[in-house]
Parts: structure tokens; C-alpha cells; sequence
């Protein structure tokens, strides 16, 4: 029964460890996705959501995906598109 309950913690301690890197992820595709979406779009919307964007890109370079993710959906929200 121990060895069980060891397999079962070890389990839980690597889902837990890969799960973090694959949520950071998430930055750079809604980064590249705001990138996409505004292409050579010269309005206001635009223009305000590549600089989403790029704030998104810093934040996510900080470590700080969370943000990164909030930041590059705002951007997206700019464009018209909800996420």
C-alpha cells in the first residue's frame, strides 16, 4: 500500500510540473494571432492592439504569462475578437 500511495504522489507531482510550461504557451499564440488579425489594418483598433501585443510579448518574456494572456485578450477584444 505505500509503495502505491508513492506512485500516486510521484503521479501527481509531474502532471503538476508539466502542466505550467504548457499553459505558457497560450502567450505566444495569442500574440500571434493579434499580429494576424490586424495585418496592414491602419485604424485606431489596430494600431491599439498591436501595441497590446507588444506589451503582451514583454510580459511574456518576464515570466509573467498570466498577465501576458490577459493583456494579448484585450488586444484580441480590440480587433472584435473575443476569446
Amino acid at each position: 500500500m505505500p509503495r502505491f500511495i508513492m506512485m500516486v504522489v510521484v503521479a501527481a507531482v509531474v502532471a503538476v510540473l508539466f502542466a505550467g510550461p504548457a499553459l505558457a504557451f497560450q502567450c505566444p499564440k495569442l500574440i500571434a494571432q493579434i499580429n494576424t488579425e490586424s495585418g496592414n489594418r491602419l485604424d485606431a483598433a489596430s494600431a491599439g492592439a498591436k501595441q497590446k501585443a507588444t506589451e503582451a510579448q514583454k510580459l511574456h518574456a518576464e515570466g509573467k504569462h498570466a498577465d501576458s494572456e490577459k493583456v494579448a485578450k484585450e488586444g484580441l477584444a480590440m480587433l472584435g475578437k473575443a476569446m
